[in-house]
């Protein structure tokens, strides 16, 4: 079973599967293809975390989420941070993007570890079904026609940015085609050479060389001591399955797992006031103390187990952006399971010429940086939401799943592993359930979600007219009972889910 963000990206995975790969070799062949279908969403210019379960192994967490950078930069060469303002409709947010919020990317890094550890299908193999997408172009879906139609004032802030995602002189609409032959060549690279020339050779060159000389400080040091890193997941019980999830220095998967530890502790399933009240919880124990405290294991170990409070004083989360983000989740038959986040910010608008690269704008992400811009000291992980989910029963992953979203990820997976767990939902319901989250004092709920007790209480509600992509883009692989498989692509974000039924 694969689930991603697209049709084409769940067929590419899917056919890994047919090939005889395992869950890892398809969320590879699926996270490559994404950069082709969903290339505001990720990108070789972007950063995520791989939850990989393999069959009698630990679980294992690989951080590649981007990096704070600046190692060896010169003072006071920094631009400023461009702002955008974007209309979701119903709000106006401002993004900041342009060189100075690019950071150390890590999705080349990371494809390469997790195909070398864990793959069975050779790179450069699993590279041709995208580079081929990437020739030929791809015909935008409505929902990422939609992505292009909110974030055309970044797709098209630099000259390079719009002749690659605007060349007719606007962005394009649902149908027509974008071709990235230059993303093509890089992908190439990447099957044939590995990593490397986008860290110490030739691509990364130029990547520091436009970044640095257009007023950023990602610097050839910075991307010469990038690496990956290996966690062991955040775990945690629930209703008799072991939850794994990310472990700090992300902030997603920490706050998720409470939240499910905060309702372990009522029997049955959870009525919509206590769902909102771990939401606020969470949000509220959110503080500086708590972003702090995440690189002190005992300080998480406490704030996870609810030994007194771990925050305190007002919370620090704020309404977030959009998410440029995309999840892939994958369960084979042979027991293997990979949950695999990936994302390029808001995007940056920057493309370097000649290599098909669109940066991220993790230092311009708000949710990223909830204390101030250019905080992070170069060399850290940036704290994102992002939490690839897996759910054991038994040592058997029986549910993986994750989100995009920023700030609405770890209520979109909260509400998602409720309704499979504690519901008895199929994956595909789960996904597509109306959703609510919690923020600011407002609980914002999708048309069908129940209101009634909030109402009842005087609750504060901001209501969508439509299911929105403001409440995250859920993809969700189960392993049933019976030995089959189900999933959910989440239809906010034109997700797709595909059963192999034959390899």
């Amino acid at each position: 079973m694969v689930a991603a963000g697209h049709p084409l990206t769940a067929r590419a995975g899917a056919d890994v599967l047919r090939e005889g790969g395992n869950a890892v070799d398809a969320a590879l062949g699926a996270m490559l293809a994404s950069f082709v279908c969903e290339p505001l969403l990720t990108g070789l210019g972007a950063g995520g975390y791989m939850l990989v379960v393999a069959p009698g192994s630990p679980a294992v967490l690989l951080d590649f989420f981007v990096q704070a950078p600046g190692r060896g930069a010169v003072a006071g060469a920094r631009e400023e941070l461009v702002p955008i303002s974007v209309s979701f409709g119903d709000a106006i947010q401002v993004f900041n993007i342009g060189p100075a919020s690019v950071g150390a990317f890590g999705m080349p890094a990371g494809v390469c570890e997790a195909a070398a550890r864990f793959g069975r299908i050779p790179l450069e193999q699993l590279v041709r079904p995208a580079v081929a997408l990437a020739r030929r172009g791809v015909e935008l879906s409505v929902e990422q026609a939609y992505v292009f139609e909110i974030l055309g004032g970044i797709a098209t802030a630099t000259p390079e940015s719009a002749a690659l995602f605007a060349p007719q002189g606007r962005v394009p609409t649902a149908g027509e085609r974008i071709r990235q032959p230059e993303l093509a060549d890089s992908l190439e690279r990447l099957g044939r050479e590995g990593a490397a020339p986008f860290y110490t050779g030739d691509i990364g060159a130029a990547i520091v060389d436009w970044v640095v000389g257009h007023g950023g400080i990602l610097t050839a040091a910075d991307l010469e001591s990038y690496a990956v890193v290996d966690r062991p997941p955040v775990s945690v019980g629930y209703r008799g399955r072991l939850v794994l999830t990310n472990p700090p220095p992300s902030a997603g998967g920490i706050l998720i797992a409470r939240a499910l530890a905060l309702l372990e502790a009522a029997p049955g399933p959870p009525s919509v006031e206590q769902i909102v009240e771990v939401m606020e919880r969470t949000q509220r124990e959110r503080t500086p103390e708590f972003l702090a405290g995440l690189d002190d294991p005992e300080f998480v170990e406490r704030f996870l187990h609810g030994k007194g409070e771990a925050g305190r004083g007002p919370g620090a989360a704020q309404r977030g952006p959009l998410g440029s983000t995309t999840h892939i989740a994958v369960l084979d038959s042979e027991g293997w399971a990979c949950s695999v986040t990936c994302s390029n910010g808001s995007c940056s608008g920057v493309v370097v010429p000649g290599t098909g690269v669109h940066l991220n704008n993790m230092l311009g992400e708000q949710d990223l940086n909830p204390l101030g811009f250019h905080r992070h000291p170069p060399g850290r992980r940036l704290p994102s939401m992002m939490a690839p989910t897996a759910l054991l029963r038994d040592g058997t992953a029986e549910l993986v799943l994750g989100s995009a979203g920023s700030n609405r990820i770890r209520s979109a997976i909260l509400q998602t592993i409720i309704r499979v767990i504690d519901e008895g939902m199929l994956a595909a319901d789960a996904v597509g359930a109306p959703r609510l989250h919690y923020e600011e004092g407002v609980v914002y709920a999708e048309p069908g979600a129940d209101t009634a007790a909030l109402e009842a209480s005087a609750r504060p509600i901001g209501r969508f007219r439509d299911r929105n992509l403001f409440f995250g883009g859920v993809q969700a692989a189960a392993r049933e009972l019976g030995g089959g498989f189900s999933g959910g692509g989440d239809p906010r974000r034109g997700g797709a889910a595909i059963v192999v039924s034959d390899r």
